[in-house]
């Protein structure tokens, strides 16, 4: 009923057709109902009559259906089995087929189960962070609010020193005798004096500047990555200095230091991009220009590198947006270049020259009574090895040594030379 050209044809079982005994009538020739098919044609493959041979199929080779039967028969059977085997394949595919339908939807529905906990999931870690940005938001405005009140506690009540001040100077002026006014004079006038110099910052605070962005990375929240983030406002007086550069410097060598930057709440502030100025004046020499390298680290950090071409105290000024951060300004001391000693590191001048009594050594170290043996008992010997040239007892040091004399010059020399 698969097919298209027997669609419609009407099917019976065999053994349920009322008429049995037609299937062991002869067959009669379609073309020659008279006849029946006894022969078969090879050439055309199928049964023919008598007529048919001395007809159409003259020419053909034929023979009686009992002679080929046989062949036709083992043929047709080889044709069975391997038709009955890729039935069987068929089952198994299908079987296999069924059961993977089943492992698709038994997986589809551990996926979908995986989702909904993902989901579930995610909502949290999102509910979570929005509740921890609201409370950063939160701190962030009752921390500005507490600056400004603090700011106009202040403001006011300096503001009220100075009423009171100006309404008794004014009573006193209006209402007070010469002598009184001279009596109170030295008061009052120090009174306003000191409220007069108090200083106070003629702006809030603080600003109004809260921003929040989006795409900013937020970290991991219960296992998964947020985004958006309420940007930290930097405040250079809470930014700190760093470093072995910041107060001594080598001449022609590379040294530097780092700043970190923090928010009002004393935070690191974990991204770059703010402008940073760092400038390095000489105190003698103010036309010897140092210019510094200021790396932004994207971190918070900042890495100020400097070469110094002239020795000498700098004055060091590092600000942000245009203030001065904590430390700054602040003198920094460049020494000459790392001195090489010329001397050599022995334990003793007069061991080193065999007993010499012209050897000399910065150390001070003398002989009296002759020289007696490699023994570091001479007077002024430090009682270690040392530089021949500076007296230095640390192999790695700098060479302290002045520029001698020609006479010390010389004798330093040949100290060096034994």
């Amino acid at each position: 009923r698969r097919q298209k050209k027997t669609a419609s044809h009407a099917v019976t079982e065999l053994e349920n057709n009322k008429d049995c005994s037609q299937a062991g009538k002869p067959l009669l020739c379609p073309s020659h109902p008279t006849e029946e098919l006894r022969l078969f044609c090879e050439q055309c493959d199928q049964p023919v009559c008598r007529d048919c041979i001395l007809g159409k199929h003259r020419q053909h080779p034929c023979d009686f259906t009992g002679n080929v039967i046989h062949r036709h028969g083992d043929a047709l059977r080889e044709l069975l089995k391997s038709s009955q085997q890729h039935m069987d394949t068929l089952e198994d595919v299908l079987s296999q087929v069924d059961e993977m339908g089943s492992a698709v939807r038994s997986r589809a529905e551990a996926v979908a189960a995986e989702i909904c906990q993902f989901a579930r999931g995610y909502v949290k870690a999102i509910e979570e962070h929005r509740d921890r940005l609201l409370k950063q938001l939160e701190d962030l405005k009752v921390q500005k609010e507490n600056l400004l009140h603090l700011q106009k506690a202040q403001l006011q009540q300096l503001l009220l020193d100075l009423r009171t001040g100006v309404e008794f100077t004014e009573h006193l002026l209006m209402s007070g005798s010469d002598v009184e006014i001279l009596v109170t004079k030295g008061v009052v006038s120090s009174r306003l004096a000191k409220l007069n110099s108090i200083a106070y910052s003629t702006h809030p605070s603080v600003d109004d500047r809260i921003q929040f962005s989006p795409h900013e990375r937020a970290g991991q929240c219960c296992g998964y990555e947020v985004f958006g983030a309420i940007l930290k406002v930097v405040d250079p007086a809470r930014c700190t200095l760093h470093g072995e550069g910041l107060h001594s410097a080598r001449q022609n060598q590379l040294s530097g230091f780092t700043l970190l930057c923090k928010d009002t709440t004393g935070e690191r502030m974990g991204r770059g991009g703010e402008a940073v100025q760092v400038t390095f004046t000489h105190k003698d020499k103010r036309d010897c220009a140092l210019k510094p390298t200021v790396c932004d680290n994207g971190d918070g950090t900042y890495c100020i590198s400097y070469s110094p071409e002239e020795p000498g105290l700098y004055a060091v000024c590092v600000c942000v947006k245009g203030q001065h951060v904590q430390g700054s300004p602040f003198t920094l001391m460049v020494k000459h270049k790392f001195r090489e000693h010329q001397g050599v590191f022995h334990c003793c001048t007069f061991c080193s020259s065999g007993g010499q009594k012209a050897a000399r050594c910065a150390c001070g170290g003398t002989m009296p009574g002759g020289y007696q043996g490699c023994g570091h008992g001479h007077k002024g010997h430090p009682g270690c090895h040392h530089w021949s040239c500076c007296g230095q007892v640390k192999e790695s040091s700098e060479c302290l040594c002045v520029p001698p004399s020609d006479t010390s010059q010389r004798s330093l020399l040949r100290t060096v030379a034994l």
